[in-house]
């Protein structure tokens, strides 16, 4: 099925919004640090320069929720006049209140915030991820046809190599499959770290011109790619000897880690556990929380399953994304009172 329209009707939102920005504003995009985020926003830095901005990038803390004292902080920082949200979700509370926003996003819409431009791809069919999405819109404004590498290393990411995208396959003719999926790779290290230093997968992107000329780069960008690759597949040969427990529909698995290794480990035991929602929990990730990412197969949407459960008011949130990928960042006493809400023992 066809998305023109939908992309048709999306660039036309994204070209008024812009045509409102006047060239020498602060245009400031925050995007998320997986590989979509960080593909959307190095798509998004070089469509806004083409048309004649300076743009300015920003990524948000390795709790990836915008709407925090911290990350608006950061946002705040960039002095933003006009704003863009990209693979970050879309809330009814406005971010920066007085800066005028669009967001571009995949995610489960949880409101619309007032006077802002929402371009989501939540109801399409199929849904896009995000920097597919920036790249087809880019094309309202500027050349985007050599970007087309950055943007498919996103989609690969998100949503694997059988994405009903025909850019895919082109790309794959051009750049090979081999050299896409290394790409992808290395990309997503930096945010999976211990060290968090996801800017350097954007780095990477804007400084080279291909994924075959990313992958055999020895340039700093390129080292500290293979670096964070390196200790993220180390703690995740550690995780994967921790073994599940279960409760009803549920399987949980429990990890201590520094590096972001709970998503893999939930996608790991989806694949063997498919007829169960699976949860891993991280206890390493942030000092004083409990990181978790939960998977299902589909028919089974683990964002309403999370969405079902109430828990006492307080710090941290949980239920946001996918219908097949969501998760949390709980303080250990509230993680506690979603564990026996889902029939576990708290820890």
């Amino acid at each position: 099925m066809s998305l023109e329209p939908e992309f048709e009707h999306a660039r036309e939102q994204f070209r008024d919004f812009l045509n409102k920005v006047p060239k020498a504003a602060r245009a400031v995009a925050l995007h998320d640090v997986d590989a979509d985020g960080l593909a959307a926003g190095a798509v998004w830095q070089r469509v806004m320069e083409r048309a004649g901005y300076a743009p300015v990038r920003v990524v948000p803390d390795r709790e990836r929720n915008a709407w925090t004292p911290e990350n608006r902080q950061r946002i705040e920082a960039a002095k933003p006049e006009a704003l863009w949200m990209l693979d970050l979700g879309i809330s009814a509370k406005k971010v920066l209140d007085g800066v005028p926003t669009c967001y571009i996003d995949h995610h489960f819409p949880e409101g619309a915030p007032a006077g802002d431009t929402i371009i989501s791809g939540y109801a399409w069919d199929p849904i896009p991820n995000t920097s597919w999405m920036m790249w087809e819109i880019g094309k309202a404004m500027a050349e985007v046809d050599d970007l087309d590498w950055i943007a498919v290393i996103g989609t690969l990411s998100d949503l694997g190599e059988k994405a009903p995208w025909e850019q895919i396959a082109l790309a794959k003719k051009k750049y090979t499959a081999k050299w896409l999926k290394e790409a992808t790779a290395l990309v997503n290290a930096p945010r999976r770290s211990a060290s968090f230093e996801a800017e350097w997968g954007a780095k990477a992107l804007l400084e080279h011109e291909n994924p075959k000329d990313l992958c055999e780069s020895k340039s700093e960008s390129g080292d500290a790619l293979r670096e964070a690759r390196k200790e993220v597949a180390a703690a995740l040969e550690e995780g994967k000897k921790a073994a599940p427990k279960f409760s009803g529909q549920v399987a949980l698995i429990r990890v201590n880690s520094p590096c972001q290794i709970h998503p893999l480990i939930a996608q790991i035991w989806r694949t063997r556990l498919p007829k169960y929602i699976v949860f891993c929990a991280n206890d390493g990730y942030i000092p004083g929380r409990v990181n978790f990412s939960g998977r299902s197969s589909k028919g089974v949407s683990v964002l309403e399953y999370l969405k079902s459960i109430q828990i006492s008011e307080g710090e941290g949130d949980f239920g946001h994304g996918h219908d097949q990928a969501s998760g949390g960042s709980l303080p250990v006493e509230r993680w506690n009172e979603l564990l026996q809400k889902m029939g576990f023992e708290g820890s």
